[in-house]
């Protein structure tokens, strides 16, 4: 690994080249380039996701944590690690101050693996439109996480507004396992589905998507039961036209599965670690329009995912629009 203090953008490139001839990495095994941005206090965990998700899909990881915008000074600290602590591939953490942190694309985009996509992951709060940042613009996938927001569901609402095709977020990521067992319930189901309840917290995104894909799929409205006793999803009901009832029901790691008629049985419904959340997503880079259609329906949108892909950098200046707030 090796440190560059107050650098430029070029000196990083010329570091990176030099540490790929003497560490012998091989560009050629980059599958895409996955750019992490970050806070400051939650850099160790994106970089401990980041990592483990590129062992399943070998890329460039650049990470950038934007620090006091309002520093006088503009200045660039970076790390170029090659086959160390971030994984076997190529990584460059870089930890920008003042305006040059509202330019990270200036440093961030003569690193980008040439020839293959980008992926751009917010480890942060998510940004109210993408177009603001140009690392979002410039991505063929954005995965955002709604968790991170105060109001999560609000922000769900948010992403369904700004939305592109090959924009996804980790809530939706999180219910995988929940889909996965509802939708298997259905190979031997007959009757119509006629009402689905679904037992969260209020603020819970992941049940938010979840009463939305439903709801896009059954096509019926699913009903919210809030629950303050669970810290996340609680379970999923759904009622057939001939009186017939399927429940999952979460307990730490399990799901009972309740059906009318059939004995009860117990499922795996693991907590997986963010890596695997984000492993998950990098598997593919075309849009996913189920995740539009749930969107949608979350936020009462619809036609997501007929949008155009392309966005159009819209700048945005932290400093003149606190400035127009307090005229």
């Amino acid at each position: 690994m090796t440190t560059l203090w107050d650098t430029t953008g070029s000196a990083v490139v010329k570091e990176l080249a030099i540490q790929r001839r003497t560490g012998g990495a091989v560009l050629s095994g980059v599958a895409l380039t996955l750019v992490v941005v970050a806070d400051e206090s939650r850099v160790a965990e994106a970089e401990e996701a980041a990592t483990h998700a590129a062992e399943a899909h070998p890329c460039r990881l650049l990470v950038v944590v934007r620090r006091q915008i309002d520093a006088p000074a503009p200045r660039l600290d970076a790390e170029v690690v090659i086959g160390g602590r971030l994984g076997p591939g190529e990584a460059v953490v870089m930890r920008m101050y003042g305006r040059l942190a509202l330019h990270a694309e200036s440093v961030v985009m003569p690193l980008l693996a040439p020839d293959s996509p980008v992926v751009t992951w917010w480890h942060n709060e998510p940004p109210d439109r993408i177009a603001n940042d140009f690392l979002g613009v410039v991505a063929d996938r954005r995965i955002t996480d709604a968790a991170q927001a105060p109001d999560p569901v609000l922000e769900l609402k948010q992403r369904a507004i700004d939305y592109a095709p090959g924009d996804t977020d980790l809530a939706w990521t999180r219910i995988t396992p929940w889909r996965t067992l509802v939708a298997g319930s259905f190979d031997t189901l007959e009757a119509k589905v006629i009402a689905a309840t679904v037992t969260a917290p209020e603020k819970d995104p992941t049940a938010a998507l979840m009463r939305g894909w439903l709801a896009s799929r059954l096509h019926l409205t699913p009903r919210a039961e809030p629950t303050s006793e669970f810290p996340r999803m609680r379970a999923v009901e759904l009622v057939c036209e001939n009186g017939d009832t399927i429940k999952l029901t979460r307990e730490n790691d399990t799901a009972t599965f309740v059906r009318t008629g059939q004995p009860e049985r117990h499922l795996p419904l693991v907590r997986r670690p963010l890596g695997d959340e984000l492993a998950e997503e990098l598997r593919r880079l075309d849009a996913d329009q189920i995740y539009a259609e749930a969107l949608g329906a979350v936020a009462g949108v619809s036609g997501l995912e007929e949008r155009s892909p392309t966005r159009v950098h819209v700048w945005n200046d932290p400093a003149l629009a606190a400035a127009a707030g307090e005229s």
